[in-house]
């Protein structure tokens, strides 16, 4: 049964404008949709209610990495850790996100997605194996810091996600063989068909209170996004 989340510290980046790039992954992302069957052959293409879970996970979130659940607002982010315009977004609303987290004045949970490839199959399995060491929030920044400009260079695997562990404090023996053994790999493969379940077919997609904010205006736009949920009930 999975346990409550725990508080994390924060991370995050400077802010940008991500129209152009939005415009260009909701059309390639359609067809990067076919790729979620194709890279979890190797796991399953079925919900697997048996997979390890990370203990901030439940089902009835979707699979996704809660934190502060029974709060309002509710902000459903779905991301690829190798999409750009994800990095784009966690610049321009990371740390503001991370922020409220750690004041418990929103519920965030994350669905990490693997449209792109293997490489977001491992990144997604190391964020949620750094869940468990209490230090998401950090890992989850750094790897954004990190992204490759290209998909699929070989640049995260398990040696380089370990070390990226170790730089937010992720250093123990149980990280490093959740990393290394892919313990949440069937986890990972459970939030990819969710996601299609729920149409999901780009990535950010960006929810509060169940209902998607507008691509063009709110996303990224740090004020346009606190105005968002302040509309959906953050206080203060």
């Amino acid at each position: 049964m999975a346990k409550s989340p725990k508080t994390k510290n924060s991370a995050g980046g400077a802010s940008g404008s991500g129209d152009n790039f939005t415009r260009w992954l909701v059309a390639g992302m359609v067809g990067l949709v076919l790729i979620v069957g194709v890279a979890f052959s190797l796991f399953s293409n079925r919900t697997n209610t048996a997979a390890t879970l990370p203990s901030t996970v439940k089902q009835s979130d979707g699979y996704g990495i809660s934190f502060n659940s029974n709060v309002k607002p509710v902000v459903d982010i779905w991301e690829d850790f190798q999409c750009p315009v994800c990095k784009n977004f966690e610049s321009v609303v990371g740390d503001y996100i991370n922020q409220l987290i750690v004041e418990k004045k929103i519920s965030v949970v994350y669905h990490t997605l693997s449209f792109i490839g293997d490489e977001s199959i491992l990144a997604a399995n190391a964020a949620a194996c750094a869940s468990e060491e209490d230090k998401f929030l950090p890992f989850h920044s750094l790897l954004y810091q990190t992204q490759s400009a290209k998909e699929n260079t070989g640049l995260w695997n398990a040696k380089s996600l370990v070390e990226l562990g170790s730089q937010v404090g992720a250093t123990s023996e149980k990280f490093v063989s959740c990393v290394n053994k892919g313990t949440y790999a069937a986890w990972v493969s459970n939030v990819a068909t969710d996601g299609a379940k729920k149409n999901v077919n780009s990535t950010p997609t960006v929810f509060i209170n169940g209902i998607e904010i507008d691509r063009k205006t709110q996303y990224f736009d740090l004020a346009a996004f606190k105005a968002a949920l302040v509309a959906g009930g953050l206080k203060g």
